[in-house]
C-alpha cells in the first residue's frame, strides 16, 4: 500500500528510530533529518511525500523550515505534520498558518500518527491506493480484493478489517483494537465477532500464515 517517502524531523535520537521504524513496518520509505537546515537540503534533494516536522530543531526551527519549504516552487506542495511537545493553541494556529497540514502533541500513539499521515496523504493525493503482497491486490480507492487477478467478494466489515491489519501490519493489535478500528467507535460488540471475521480473511485470501494469531491478546498480519 504504501510506497510513500517521508522525511521525519526530529533532533531527539530516539524518536527518530521510534517512527523510523513504525513506518518503515508500514511500508514507507524513511528519510530522517536532526536539525532544519538538512530537512530543508534533503526536501529538496528527495521531494519526499510528506514531511513529519518537530517545531523545537536546531539549525531552523519547524517553523522556519515550513516557511522555506512553502516558499520554495520545487517543494511547496510537500505536505507537513508538524510534531511537537508543545500544546499551546496558539503554536498549534502559528504552524497551521505557516501552511502545516496537520499537526500532532507528543506523545502520541503510533496508530494515530499513522492514521493522521494516511488523512494528509489521501487528502493530498499523494498515497498509494494500491497493496500487493505475493497473489493479493487491494485497491483501496475501489475496494476491492483481488486473488490471482480475480475478484474475491468481501463484506463492508471484512474490508475494513483487512484494511486495518494493512495499515498495522506486523503491529499486534488487540482485539479491542481491532473492534474499535474496524467496527468503529461506538460498536460495543463481542469481541468474538474479530475472530470470526479473522477466520473468513485467512480462508479467503488462503493467509492462514500470515494472519498471525498472538495468544490471550488478537492479532498480527506478519508480512
Amino acid at each position: 500500500m504504501a510506497n510513500e517517502k517521508i522525511l521525519v524531523v526530529d533532533d531527539e535520537e530516539h524518536i527518530l528510530e521510534l517512527i523510523s521504524f513504525n513506518l518503515t513496518n508500514n511500508g514507507y520509505t524513511v528519510l530522517t533529518a536532526n536539525n532544519g537546515i538538512d530537512a530543508v537540503k534533503i526536501a529538496i534533494e528527495e521531494k519526499p511525500n510528506l514531511i513529519l516536522l518537530d517545531l523545537m530543531i536546531p539549525g531552523k526551527d519547524g517553523y522556519d523550515v515550513c516557511r522555506e519549504v512553502r516558499s520554495n516552487s520545487e517543494i511547496r506542495n510537500i505536505p507537513i505534520i508538524m510534531l511537537t511537545a508543545k500544546s499551546e493553541e496558539l503554536d498549534k494556529i502559528l504552524g497551521l498558518e505557516l501552511g502545516a497540514d496537520d499537526y500532532i502533541v507528543k506523545p502520541f500513539e503510533s496508530m494515530e500518527l499513522l492514521a493522521r499521515i494516511e488523512v494528509v496523504l489521501r487528502r493530498t493525493g499523494k498515497f498509494s491506493d494500491i497493496f500487493e503482497y505475493r497473489n493479493i491486490k487491494v485497491d483501496f480507492a475501489k475496494r476491492e480484493v483481488f486473488k490471482n487477478n480475480e475478484k474475491i467478494e468481501m463484506t463492508a466489515q471484512e474490508f475494513e478489517l483487512l484494511k486495518v491489519l494493512i495499515q498495522n501490519k506486523n503491529l499486534a493489535l488487540s482485539r479491542e483494537k481491532l473492534l474499535e478500528s474496524a467496527w468503529g467507535y461506538d460498536y460495543y460488540g463481542d469481541t468474538r465477532t474479530v475472530d470470526v471475521h479473522i477466520q473468513r480473511l485467512r480462508k479467503k485470501l488462503s493467509w492462514d500464515d500470515i494472519i498471525v494469531t498472538v495468544y490471550k491478546y488478537g492479532y498480527r498480519l506478519e508480512i
